[in-house]
């Protein structure tokens, strides 16, 4: 396939997806919620000659163009937007609201970048569908839905998503991140952390605030774990590896001079290895059990799962041939490895569950010129925003350009003949790393 070509012709068709882009980002959907997101989505790939399966997974859809002999290549983008009040004050900012999974009413925005991911595939499948000459086999494009809540990957492979399309080769996905713009980032081995979330309900004895001799506090020991899940990270787990504890949530009583009976925390905990995880785990049971024993709580504390993602890794198998595709064609200062990242995504269950070669990497979305600047004043972390902030705002153009350059470069890589030689031919021993330790090398 000629790279250059593909590539190259992306650039008739920004403007269009550009003002799409613009589009989705005013009507962004919650997750499982995606269904005029889903139904756009598959009216424009089905004017591009694919065949379109919906409602997988809930709202997810897949669509398939097959054209001759050759390897099946799934590309994948997630839809859902987030439960955040956008301040951009962008001229196409979303004034979407909508009722939660909790049925509350909350204002809706496209704080992850999803919408991009949605318009760089739909340019990529527009290049390729108009282009079939230059390539042979089957492409398959997932829009996924709820990758927000960790839920729609699994939804999608519960509901058959594999059984629509021929076996795949390999299973590519991207995500835009605050980095500059025209940039690409990924890891080797171990790339974003897994996520365990907990929700721990501590029964007490309420009474008034007057007489706390005749209460069992249940603020009092909320607040004594809280302090104490803080030395999971500090005294129990070893430096060199990663691990994050937070309590996001914590609820309880209704008044100041009412001692409640209840207290409810929410953790959030992250971990790039197994073992840490299970250590996370089991500590975060000991110190709530045991700080219930020790205010004398007469009630088993509960502690409910509400919430898993798993690690995401890059192996050998999807990097070598990957990166090195994106290199040739955005040239290897544009590429650049970084190391491990505690925040979580749900991508890499496809590959899993498939028993293929997966690769996911990040996209730059900031202006570069601003980006130099705060990497220069020490401020990236204070004055760019990032994923999920309500400031988050894509540079949309270039972004979108380099999401369809990537996904086109990767899959070109990965139709050629012959994908089935050793994956690490002609990349750089230094990006093949698979241990968890990250390159020092860095986009922000």
């Amino acid at each position: 396939m000629n790279k250059l070509r593909l590539t190259s012709l992306a650039d008739d068709r920004l403007a269009g997806l550009v003002d799409f882009y613009e589009e989705l980002h005013r009507n962004p959907e919650l997750a499982f919620q995606e269904f005029k997101t889903s139904t756009t989505l598959a009216s424009k790939v089905c004017q591009l000659g694919f065949s379109v399966r919906t409602r997988i997974g809930g709202t997810g859809l897949v669509a398939t163009l097959t054209n001759g002999d050759g390897p099946t290549i799934v590309l994948r983008a997630d839809m859902d937007a987030l439960p955040i009040q956008e301040d951009t004050g962008l001229s196409y900012s979303s004034t979407t609201t909508s009722i939660d999974s909790s049925g509350i009413s909350t204002p809706v925005m496209h704080a992850c970048g999803h919408d991009i991911h949605m318009v760089a595939m739909l340019g990529a499948a527009e290049v390729l569908a108009s282009n079939t000459s230059e390539w042979s086999g089957t492409l398959v494009v997932l829009f996924q839905p709820a990758e927000e809540v960790g839920a729609g990957a699994q939804a999608m492979i519960d509901d058959g998503v594999f059984s629509h399309f021929p076996h795949p080769r390999v299973i590519l996905g991207q995500h835009v991140g605050n980095g500059p713009a025209g940039t690409i980032s990924y890891t080797s081995g171990p790339a974003m952390a897994a996520a365990d979330s907990l929700r721990v309900t501590i029964t007490g004895r309420g009474a008034h605030g007057s007489r706390p001799e005749a209460a069992i506090d249940p603020i009092v020991i909320a607040s004594s774990i809280v302090l104490k899940l803080q030395t999971i990270v500090a005294r129990e787990i070893s430096p060199s590896n990663v691990a994050v504890v937070t309590v996001g949530s914590l609820h309880a009583g209704t008044k100041e001079n009412i001692i409640p009976a209840t207290a409810e925390l929410k953790i959030s905990l992250r971990s790039l290895l197994p073992p840490v995880r299970t250590h996370l785990l089991t500590a975060v049971e000991r110190i709530v059990r045991g700080e219930c024993l020790a205010a004398g709580v007469e009630v088993e504390p509960q502690i409910e799962a509400i919430g898993a993602f798993p690690r995401l890794v890059n192996e050998a198998a999807g990097l070598g041939r990957t990166v090195t595709a994106l290199e040739a064609g955005l040239g290897i200062e544009n590429v650049v490895a970084v190391p491990p990242i505690t925040i979580s995504e749900d991508f890499g269950l496809f590959g899993t569950t498939a028993n293929v070669p997966s690769f996911f990497w990040f996209i730059g979305s900031t202006d570069p010129e601003r980006f130099a600047q705060a990497i220069s004043d020490d401020s990236v972390d204070r004055l760019i925003p990032a994923n999920h902030s309500a400031e988050f705002a894509p540079v949309p153009r270039r972004t979108i350009a380099t999401g369809i350059d990537a996904l086109l470069l990767a899959f070109s890589a990965w139709s050629e003949p012959n994908n089935d030689a050793p994956m690490n031919q002609g990349i750089r021993s230094d990006i093949l790393n698979t241990d968890g330790i990250g390159s020092d090398k860095r986009v922000r």
